[in-house]
């Protein structure tokens, strides 16, 4: 069982990882003055404003293989997370939910994970030990879950080949698609102008592709009228496998609420720990 929830916390955490701030909204053309580049980075300085979002995601991550996720996320006042997502490729074992609630994260693993935990169906991590040596190591990938994942979008303004490559319409919105290549050594170089806050908050973010041994990613972003990301691709390789992520946006700014599950039906893995050690 140890196994299969360290197999849907790393699916999770790498998931979680790779999303992107956007927005649904009316179709409108872009400003023929505005070139490839500022238009992206416009749509980039937008997602400071966002602080919920509610999206979707298919493709590849590192060692799962395909994957398919919903969730919705929040940032402030408190960070919360809620995804239902399948690693397409693990059989019975692919299917699991996340939560990140009150400094803490939970993977749900339904009927099965209950069979073998006794009756319960989730595992709490306790996300302030995620960092330390210990119980919290069991969760590869948990301790960023609580990352705002709408730094990941802004990734193409460190291009130095941002171009258009036309209009689409995505989910019924209709969009203008960018696309380019960056490498992390030279996103890390478009922080320099940028606030602290700002910054940070992409730094972190890099640091997490570092883990990964991604370098270099392809990347292409669809930008509605409104200036927001309704949908990006990222694609790279990784140490341990192709890296294929599309993430699709569906609101952005509405209200997200995410409860812890039922203490009856959840087993601590700190408490856990503590057992066996004594």
């Amino acid at each position: 069982m140890r196994a299969s929830v360290r197999r849907r916390a790393t699916t999770a955490g790498l998931a979680a990882l790779l999303l992107a701030a956007g927005a649904v909204g009316c179709g409108t053309e872009e400003s023929p003055s505005m070139s490839p580049a500022a238009a992206v980075a416009k749509a980039a300085k937008n997602t400071e404003d966002i602080t919920s979002f509610r999206y979707r995601l298919t493709g590849r991550v590192p060692e799962e293989g395909r994957v398919k996720a919903e969730a919705s996320m929040r940032t402030k006042p408190t960070v919360a997370m809620s995804m239902k997502m399948t690693a397409l490729d693990q059989g019975a074992d692919g299917a699991a939910e996340i939560r990140l609630v009150d400094k803490a994260m939970y993977i749900g693993g339904g009927a099965a994970a209950a069979k073998e935990m006794g009756g319960k169906s989730w595992m709490k991590f306790d996300m302030s030990a995620l960092d330390k040596k210990g119980p919290g190591q069991s969760a590869p990938g948990a301790s960023q879950a609580d990352q705002n994942p709408a730094t990941e979008s802004t990734f193409l303004t460190g291009a130095k080949d941002v171009k258009k490559v036309g209009t689409e319409t995505v989910d019924g919105v209709e969009t203008t698609r960018y696309s380019g290549v960056v490498t992390l050594t030279d996103f890390k170089a478009s922080l320099k102008g940028e606030g602290k806050a700002t910054r940070e908050r992409r730094e972190k973010s890099i640091k997490q592709y570092e883990k990964f041994g991604v370098d270099k990613l392809t990347m292409d972003m669809w930008v509605d009228g409104e200036d927001h990301t309704k949908q990006f691709r990222m694609k790279g390789d990784a140490d341990k496998g192709p890296l294929d992520m599309t993430i699709t946006f569906l609101d952005i700014n509405k209200p997200v609420t995410v409860t812890a599950p039922p203490a009856k039906d959840t087993m601590d893995l700190a408490e856990m720990m503590k057992e066996l050690q004594s």
